[in-house]
């Protein structure tokens, strides 16, 4: 994309409503617009990002063996009132009715519905399990939305959903989800702690929820540095393999992590001083067992091999998707700007041609957008170079070439990494083959 040509309307100063760092970078470097309270219109950059993170999760949840399905925003009321939510979940859930006076909703969340679909659908055991995964718009009626996309009122949210004959297989479901869910947010460039969370009223133990650890969390978090040692992305475990799961899963949960409500002093003490490690946390994820609640609430049952009629097992698993964009730059931004993570950023690198109308710049600066222009951002304006670093250093693209007269000349580039500023004077064919776009 050429700047000159792009809808990049960044902001020089800070906006008024802001507080923190998420919201006023993504609303200087021209991520969002705020339509309604706790509504934000997403821009093309913005969109990106979304869409890189979308297509992490689709490939991991894949793998897993999790299909993916579309379910509407609309909900029917009829739904709620089967599993006896309708009447309980209070004002968040926006109520509304059509022309016919038919009683609807838009969803917070799709446990009902997903739930209808599979009793539907599903009549044997022999059919089980399943998961079944959807990456939708939501809304929740906030008292008092803040902090931009990472407290709004519609947020796009990829939640899912397992139904299994029995404990044991929804225990598998779960852990599952869990390497799954780690292998995301290694492969989204932070770093996510599962903490042990409540799992209300039904009981059990079987929910956890992932925190991306920045300063401005909204959780206390403790936990042992063995967990940031994980490397789950490139591991060889088999998602299908019920003893791999089960080491998997003992090597996570042995390791100490809490948030301040569940802190436990006594098995803090325990962990030696040197891994001991404190900050504040904000959700990005939650895993939840929740056994037969939906099921037998709503009448679905399928046959057992005897012949037998039983309520399947369930588990909910939701990443929020447009929160972890705010997320993701609340651990990692400076200064002056966002610091994207390769994964997910909306370029992979800005050429900043010094002097456009030079013969040498312009030629070099087309031969490399030439190379990979959906992933380049070439800043072609007529603009001064301290306001194309400037505005470079606030999108985060995690790569800059910068292309001025002199180095133009002898055919190189200046190379800049965005997330610690370590430069390079390389020929273009290096400084390309660095990038990855070779």
């Amino acid at each position: 994309m050429r700047l000159s040509k792009a809808f990049q309307p960044t902001l020089k100063e800070v906006p008024a409503e802001a507080q923190i760092a998420s919201h006023r970078l993504m609303l200087r470097a021209g991520l969002v617009r705020q339509t309604s309270s706790g509504i934000y219109a997403w821009l093309p950059a913005g969109l990106r990002v979304l869409r890189n993170i979308e297509q992490i999760i689709r490939e991991e949840q894949d793998t897993i063996g999790a299909q993916e399905v579309l379910m509407p925003t609309l909900q029917s009321a009829d739904l709620w009132r089967r599993s006896g939510r309708y009447d309980a979940y209070g004002p968040e859930m926006l109520r509304i009715q059509d022309r016919h006076g038919r009683e609807l909703l838009y969803g917070p969340t799709n446990e009902e519905m997903i739930t209808d679909i599979f009793g539907s659908s599903v009549s044997s055991y022999k059919q089980l399990p399943k998961a079944l995964y959807h990456i939708q718009w939501k809304f929740r009626d906030e008292v008092r939305p803040r902090f931009g996309v990472m407290r709004g009122r519609e947020f796009l949210m990829k939640d899912a959903y397992s139904f299994d004959a029995d404990y044991q297989g929804a225990v598998n479901s779960y852990r599952r989800m869990m390497l799954s869910y780690l292998r995301i947010f290694q492969r989204l460039g932070v770093r996510a702690v599962p903490m042990v969370a409540d799992t209300g009223p039904i009981g059990g133990d079987l929910s956890h929820e992932f925190l991306v650890l920045a300063k401005t969390g909204e959780s206390g978090v403790f936990y042992d540095s063995d967990l940031e040692n994980l490397d789950l992305a490139g591991s060889h475990l088999d998602p299908n393999n019920d003893q791999d799961l089960e080491v998997f899963f003992r090597q996570v949960t042995s390791s100490y992590a809490s948030t301040d409500e569940k802190h436990d002093e006594t098995a803090w003490a325990k962990v030696p001083d040197i891994r001991k490690r404190e900050g504040r946390g904000i959700e990005v994820g939650h895993i939840f067992y929740f056994g037969t609640k939906y099921t037998e609430s709503m009448g679905i049952e399928v046959s057992g091999a005897d012949g037998t009629k039983f309520s399947p097992h369930m588990g909910s698993y939701g990443v929020g998707v447009s929160r972890l964009v705010g997320a993701i730059i609340e651990a990692s931004h400076d200064e002056a700007g966002i610091i994207w993570p390769d994964s997910v950023a909306p370029y992979k690198a800005a050429i900043l041609n010094l002097r456009p109308g030079d013969e040498a710049c312009d030629a070099i600066c087309e031969k490399i957008y030439g190379a990979d222009p959906e992933n380049f951002m070439y800043d072609d304006r007529s603009e001064r170079a301290g306001v194309k670093f400037n505005d470079a250093d606030l999108m985060g693209h995690p790569w800059q070439i910068i292309v001025g007269p002199r180095g133009a000349k002898e055919g190189k580039v200046e190379l800049k990494r965005r997330k610690n500023s370590e430069r390079f004077e390389l020929p273009v064919a290096e400084a390309l083959a660095k990038i990855g776009a070779a």
